[in-house]
């Protein structure tokens, strides 16, 4: 729904259906991350005041409330824009399967296995100019890296989508559409996939000041290598919607921390 009074005619029970579901399964997500974020940063967690499993349950809990009202609020904004999350939108609350053929998956799929080899080429060139990092991080072998990738890789895919795409992109198209009174034209939807692809990079700064000290190779490589991957995102959640933008960043993720490991070659 594209027009200007698209938000009025979805009832607000349909986006909050979905926006539960993408809650739910962003809670899921951010539990699969733990095991990651234990790898890559030994001793983050040393310094709890709680238990643990408590410490996972706040988090999960904070990641359902957080991002179901971003992703509620970014539905709502999303039908005045053209943009929102057709295949889930479908399913709930119209009973119909998605047009796949429109849709194209296996596109997803290879432009985000297309964005991870870019990254991965990238990498090779700005790594050797990297500091010595902060820390060793004990190796746990391949199988386990790649495991631990494979459980982070839904946060990636689902998650950063709902914040960066779902919410953040979907913001700045809609406050534009209604200050200019009028349908953004791409050049809008364009700007708004940059701006969500940088912050995007940018995002990803803490943790990469806890490998590394932040310097200027560092935040250039950290911003650059994911604002590769944040464009192609970006992209398809503006032409095929949400669902279209979390499998290409799954499937990129999959290369960047399930088969890099198991080559080799992880990428941070």
């Amino acid at each position: 729904m594209s027009n200007a009074a698209g938000e009025f005619l979805i009832p607000w029970k349909q986006d909050l259906k979905l926006a539960l579901i993408w809650g739910v399964l962003a809670a899921l997500s951010a539990v699969a991350l733990i095991p990651y974020l234990l790898q890559t940063m030994p001793g983050a967690f040393d310094a709890l005041r709680i238990p643990f499993p408590a410490f996972v349950a706040i988090q999960a809990m904070q990641a359902f409330v957080l991002l179901g009202l971003l992703t509620l609020l970014g539905l709502r904004m999303g039908h005045r824009v053209g943009l929102g999350s057709p295949v889930l939108h479908g399913w709930v609350n119209r009973r119909i399967a998605a047009d796949w053929r429109t849709l194209k998956p296996l596109q997803a799929i290879a432009m985000g296995v297309i964005a991870a080899v870019v990254i991965i080429s990238l990498s090779t060139v700005l790594d050797p100019l990297l500091p010595k990092p902060l820390q060793t991080i004990p190796d746990p072998g391949a199988g386990t890296s790649a495991f631990n990738g494979l459980l982070a890789s839904f946060f990636g895919g689902i998650s950063e989508e709902l914040q960066l795409r779902l919410f953040v992109m979907t913001l700045l198209v809609w406050l534009f559409a209604m200050l200019a009174k009028r349908a953004p034209r791409p050049w809008v939807y364009w700007s708004a996939i940059v701006v969500a692809a940088v912050l995007f990079g940018i995002g990803h700064l803490p943790a990469a000041g806890k490998i590394w000290e932040l310097s200027e190779i560092v935040v250039f490589r950290t911003i650059v290598l994911n604002a590769i991957g944040g464009l192609v995102f970006g992209w398809l959640y503006w032409r095929r919607g949400i669902e279209m933008a979390m499998l290409g960043h799954f499937s990129a993720d999959i290369v960047l921390h399930v088969l890099a490991p198991l080559l080799s070659t992880p990428l941070m």
